[in-house]
C-alpha cells in the first residue's frame, strides 16, 4: 500500500457560523487553522474563501490573497482550491481564485446536482448573521450547475493552461462515467485523483457497500490509473475515513465536512480531526504521506510554479 494522502477542507461554502464558534471564516483564522492542520499531519489543504464581514462564502480573490501567502509560506502542505465555491456562485466567480494563482491542485465537481442543506435550517439556533437561515432554507430548490461544458472548461482553464491537477469530486455513479468520458476525450491526465463524497442529501448516502461499489467500477473504467480518496458528511465522516483507509485509499476530513469530533460535541480546530484520523491510519499499520510524497505520487508541478 502506498502512503495515505490526508486532506483537510478548512471551512467550505456549507457550514454557516452560527453552527460552530470554530469555524474559521476570517482570514487570520483560515489561515492559522490551515498551518496548523499542516503541521497535524494533514497532506492537502482543501481551501475556499469567505467574506471576513459576515462567513459568506466568497469568490473574491482578495479574500483569498488575505491567507493563501500567509499559508504558502508558513507550512508546505499542497493547497488546493475550490473550483466548486459555493452554489449560488456562478461559474466564472468560482474560477476567479483559481485562474488568478494557479495553484498546484483544484476541486472539480464531476456533474450537476441537487444540493440540499435545508435539514440544518430545522435546529433551533441564535443565527449570528442574516443570511444564514435563508441560505439553508431555500436549497431545497438549489441545483449546484456543472454541466459537460462547465467541465471541460474548467479543464482546460486550469489543467491544461495552467497546469493544475483535479481532486475529482464524484458524488454519484453518474459522474464516474462522466469522469471516464472525459479520460477517453484526452482532457485527463493520469495518475487521477478521485474524491468520492458521501453524506450531502442530493448525492450518494454514507454506505460501505457503495463505497465497495464506487471503488468496482472505477476499477473497470480507470484501472491501475487512478487513487481514491473519500470524504462523508458530518457523523459518518470518521467511519467512511477508516474504511478508505483500511482499503488502501486515501481520506478527507476538515470543518467543511464535519463540524464535531466526536457525537455531541464540537471539533475545535480542523488540526483535532487530522490528528484524530491520523492516528488511527498509523494503528492499522499505515503511514502519512508528507506534501512532498503526495506530489510525486500525483505529478504536481511544484509551489514554484504557482503564482501564490
Amino acid at each position: 500500500m502506498t502512503k495515505t494522502i490526508i486532506s483537510c477542507a478548512i471551512t467550505g461554502s456549507i457550514h454557516t457560523p452560527s453552527m460552530s464558534p470554530h469555524l474559521p471564516f476570517r482570514a487570520e483564522e483560515i489561515a492559522q487553522q490551515s498551518i496548523d492542520a499542516s503541521n497535524a499531519g494533514a497532506t492537502i489543504l482543501h481551501l475556499h474563501a469567505r467574506d471576513p464581514n459576515d462567513g459568506h462564502p466568497s469568490g473574491d480573490p482578495d479574500h483569498y490573497d488575505a491567507f493563501l501567502p500567509v499559508i504558502a509560506k508558513g507550512c508546505d502542505s499542497i493547497i488546493n482550491l475550490t473550483t466548486g465555491g459555493n452554489a449560488i456562485m456562478t461559474l466564472d466567480d468560482r474560477l476567479r481564485a483559481a485562474l488568478k494563482f494557479c495553484p498546484e491542485m483544484c476541486s472539480l465537481n464531476l456533474g450537476s446536482m441537487n444540493f440540499a442543506l435545508y435539514p440544518m435550517a430545522a435546529k433551533p439556533r441564535d443565527w449570528r448573521f442574516d443570511w444564514e437561515l435563508p441560505f439553508l432554507e431555500t436549497s431545497d430548490d438549489l441545483v449546484f450547475k456543472n454541466t459537460p461544458r462547465d467541465i471541460e472548461g474548467v479543464m482546460n482553464r486550469m489543467g491544461i493552461e495552467r497546469g493544475a491537477r483535479f481532486e475529482f469530486e464524484c458524488y454519484d455513479i453518474s459522474h464516474l462515467y462522466m469522469l471516464k468520458h472525459f479520460v477517453d476525450r484526452g482532457l485527463v491526465k493520469t495518475p487521477i485523483f478521485i474524491q468520492f463524497v458521501f453524506g450531502v442529501l442530493g448525492g450518494m448516502g454514507p454506505d460501505t457497500d457503495t463505497l465497495d461499489h464506487m471503488i468496482a467500477l472505477a476499477d473497470k473504467l480507470f484501472g491501475d490509473s487512478y487513487i481514491f480518496s473519500v470524504l462523508a458528511a458530518g457523523r459518518h465522516q470518521i467511519p467512511m475515513a477508516t474504511r478508505a483507509a483500511e482499503l488502501g485509499g486515501h481520506v478527507r476530513v476538515g470543518l467543511e465536512d464535519n463540524l464535531m469530533i466526536e457525537r455531541g460535541v464540537l471539533a475545535t480546530s480542523n488540526a483535532q480531526q487530522v490528528t484524530q484520523i491520523r492516528k488511527i491510519i498509523e494503528d492499522i499499520g499505515r503511514s502519512i504521506a508528507t506534501p512532498d510524497e503526495a506530489r510525486t505520487m500525483l505529478e504536481l508541478k511544484g509551489a514554484d510554479k504557482t503564482s501564490i
